[in-house]
């Protein structure tokens, strides 16, 4: 509080309204294979539509993954996902050598890239992309596509200046005359091709020195004009931003098309249409957003990077497109080049690969959501990768942050077709697991319908179990158990590649897997809540596990406010204030029998003090789900009563 040097009232409020915040608990994460999207880069996922629109359609060879994604999203939360790639898989481009650019940073980041169009991300999909271009100069077929010398004049000493007539909207195209040693016109090359005819215009020679020359202009055929012409409302001539520069002929339209139908499923489909770009580098739109046609194609398209300016336009006049506005304004005329008949305006692009992830690749983007500070996310869920990904996910993911689960399925030989043997086939897969409390792992592989490719496939249910918690959070509360017929329902099963029996179950109990069971009044249903925790422990159940994930993360985030100030009464006394409530309230909804919170002298002595702690030891006595139940019917006789046995 500042002091005061004269009479007066300083006003100054003090905020005690704070609380100990919600913490989310049903975002999961997922690194998988998939046909297209970026790599290596998180992207929240809500719905199996949006995981379509930003991953493509699964390929019924790798379907496992999308499967496994789609599975999780139908318990209604919202997923992480990375996808991954080998390193061998290369993104499509229409010249030149393809190469790998996993996402928009790597693009970014290289130091060049091939052609004059990449596709946005790697793989064969990419080899169904199409891009056409067009500008004055190829839009319309309105425009002067060639001229014949009807006579050749005489004593001409230079070459004589062509004037064509002008449209009646839009603009006049230009020529240069060509003499041979006679001095007689040769020919007219057309610089121009003038745009907006709607007959051939008259064509005019003067000066040379020589008479008698004429010619016949020919406009160009209505097959000559843009293909995609229709796609679009306007000629692309100039911007109104290019005119304020004092320049022209900026304007430009792309098309974007699903040339093979790979991507929509129809051949020929326009994905992308952007109308009114611009040459120019530093253009601009009227709301300040660049028009730049390379810089609105990497900020907005979904399948396309800029790679190269289109190559320079044989016989226009003007600059090559992305050439600073000083410099056109400084050349003459101030403007750019258009395209003509000679100019490549479509680019189909080839040379996109597939290549499947390693281990390795996998464990790159499973290190995104090792931060806690960075990504928040809840339920980790391992697919069908291999046993040594699933480890690394425990190991040093989970482990590392101590506010997930991870969620493991046997190996897909371990349960599919091979029966008799899944017990051990699965015990056996124990031991390359990380015993930990911050995992679980279940007994399943589900038979679903893959409904993009019309075939049914064998994917993995840890996906499933991670949605039981998602329904669980969303019926109840984090520290209910997941399994059972109340919230353990499992989606999308046709049936399962092993329906464990009660031995078979007490066995992976025992291990610490939880069946997944298949019977014809509940249907396919998680049974059991067990985590990999392999001692004896509170921490050996999901729910407690995640009871204390809750707590631990709501408390801490709270606890940040308390960073840099005093280690006094008055801040302990403020800490077990947001705690206590916090706390009673979780007690309120079944999550913990009791609890006790410390924070005072006793354990904020002067050493901790003057070290610059603040320690506050809190007790939970956790809730836990019942397991086992025993019913005991006892038959008596008719006469006697029930006082006499006691009851």
């Amino acid at each position: 509080m500042a002091f005061q040097l004269s009479p007066g009232v300083l006003v100054r409020e003090q905020d005690a309204s704070g609380v100990v915040p919600g913490v989310g608990t049903t975002t999961g994460g997922f690194v998988g294979n998939f046909q297209w999207g970026p790599a290596r880069e998180l992207v929240s996922i809500s719905n199996e539509n949006e995981l379509v629109e930003r991953f493509g359609k699964p390929a019924a060879a790798t379907n496992v993954d999308f499967l496994t994604a789609a599975s999780f999203l139908a318990y209604g939360s919202s997923l992480l996902v990375a996808r991954e790639v080998g390193n061998s898989a290369r993104n499509s481009c229409d010249s030149g050598t393809a190469i790998l650019v996993r996402n928009q940073d790597e693009y970014e980041a290289a130091s060049a890239t091939p052609g004059t169009f990449l596709a946005k991300y790697p793989g064969t999909l990419g080899n169904s992309l199409k891009v056409a271009i067009a500008d004055l100069g190829n839009y319309t077929s309105s425009s002067v596509a060639s001229v014949a010398i009807t006579a050749a004049g005489s004593s001409y000493e230079t070459a004589p200046d062509v004037t064509f007539s002008a449209p009646t909207s839009g603009s006049t195209a230009q020529g240069t005359a060509t003499i041979d040693g006679s001095g007689t016109v040769t020919g007219v090359t057309i610089t121009f091709p003038g745009v907006g005819y709607t007959s051939a215009p008259t064509v005019t020679f003067s000066s040379g020195g020589g008479t008698g020359a004429t010619a016949t202009a020919a406009l160009t055929t209505a097959a000559a004009d843009f293909e995609y012409k229709s796609s679009f409302d306007f000629i692309p001539t100039t911007t109104v931003w290019a005119t304020q520069q004092g320049i022209s002929l900026d304007e430009i339209h792309i098309v974007v098309i699903d040339e093979d139908g790979e991507i929509s499923g129809t051949a020929g489909t326009i994905l992308e249409r952007f109308a009114g770009l611009s040459k120019a580098p530093g253009a601009r739109t009227d709301d300040g957003e660049s028009n730049f046609y390379k810089d609105v194609l990497n900020n907005q398209s979904k399948y396309i990077f800029f790679s190269g300016h289109v190559s320079t336009q044989s016989g226009s006049i003007g600059q090559d497109w992305g050439t600073a506005v000083s410099t056109v304004l400084a050349a003459t005329p101030k403007s750019y080049k258009i395209l003509t008949a000679a100019d490549t305006d479509e680019f189909s692009l080839v040379g996109g690969v597939n290549d499947n992830p390693t281990d390795g690749n996998l464990q790159s983007s499973y290190d995104f959501f090792a931060n806690d500070e960075e990504t928040d996310v809840s339920l980790l869920i391992a697919g069908a990768h291999s046993a040594t990904v699933g480890d690394y996910i425990i190991d040093s993911v989970a482990d590392v942050r101590k506010d997930c689960l991870v969620f493991i399925s046997p190996q897909k030989d371990s349960v599919v077709n091979n029966s008799g043997d899944e017990v051990t086939d699965i015990e056996a897969e124990l031991s390359s697991y990380t015993r930990s409390s911050y995992a679980t792992m279940d007994s399943g592989w589900k038979y679903m319908y893959d409904r993009y490719n019309d075939v049914y496939a064998w994917v993995p249910c840890n996906a499933d179990t991670a949605g039981c918690c998602v329904n669980t959070d969303l019926t109840a509360d984090p520290w209910f158990s997941p399994a059972g017929v109340n919230r353990g329902a499992i989606k999308n099963a046709v049936k399962l590649a092993f329906n464990p029996k009660k031995a078979d179950r007490d066995t992976l109990y025992s291990a610490g897997v939880n069946p997944i069971v298949q019977s014809a009044a509940q249907g396919v249903i998680l049974f059991g809540d067990k985590t990999l925790l392999a001692r004896s422990s509170a921490f050996n159940r999901i729910n407690v596990r995640r009871l204390f994930i809750v707590i631990e993360k709501a408390i801490a985030t709270a606890a940040k406010f308390q960073l840099f100030e005093f280690n006094d009464a008055f801040t302990r006394a403020q800490f077990r204030s947001l705690v206590e409530p916090f706390l009673r309230d979780v007690q309120g909804r079944r999550g913990v029998y009791d609890f006790r919170v410390v924070c005072d002298e006793s354990n904020n002595t002067g050493q901790v003090i003057d070290a610059n702690e603040f320690r506050a030891d809190i007790f939970i006595k956790p809730a836990k789900s019942i397991n086992f139940i025993t019913l005991t019917f006892v038959a008596t006789r008719t006469g006697i009563s029930f006082e006499e046995l006691g009851v």
